[in-house]
């Protein structure tokens, strides 16, 4: 069983981690120009820096259903390597917007477009597992 879905578990470690470190950047730039929770406004580039991270959190929850049913009714490889691009692309959307707001674009379409192909890859699981015989779904997914 551990098997069949360690890439999808070592992709979510991995995106946890990236979380922990959006949440630490936030903490830094507190500190850095003296902004006290539960202020989210202040000096422009931790405005910049604290919505990236938010940003990021908002689709994390997303991110992470789509890519254990992709891995686990299409295909676990193919959703952990969407996955590990996923990641890649919102730490580059993190870290353009730390810049500038214009940074964040390129990921941002990135990191989007890999979201609608884990739900297509997502959909089409579990149509093949609700709507074929399991004679034919061994056939197709060894």
């Amino acid at each position: 069983m551990r098997s069949e879905v360690d890439l999808l578990a070592a992709v979510t470690v991995l995106g946890v981690l990236e979380q922990a470190y959006f949440a630490l950047q936030v903490i830094y730039a507190r500190r850095k120009y003296k902004i006290s929770p539960p202020e989210t406004t202040g000096h422009p580039e931790f405005e910049r820096i604290f919505r990236a991270q938010a940003n990021c959190s908002e689709y994390f929850p997303i991110f992470l259903s789509l890519l254990w049913v992709a891995g686990i009714f299409f295909h676990q490889g193919v959703a952990a390597a969407c996955g590990v691009l996923y990641l890649h692309a919102r730490f580059r959307y993190f870290r353009g917007y730390m810049q500038a707001t214009q940074g964040r674009l390129g990921p941002l379409y990135a990191s989007a477009w890999l979201l609608w192909l884990l739900l297509g890859l997502a959909v089409a699981g579990l149509l093949v597992h609700f709507l074929l015989p399991p004679s034919c779904v061994m056939l197709m997914w060894p």
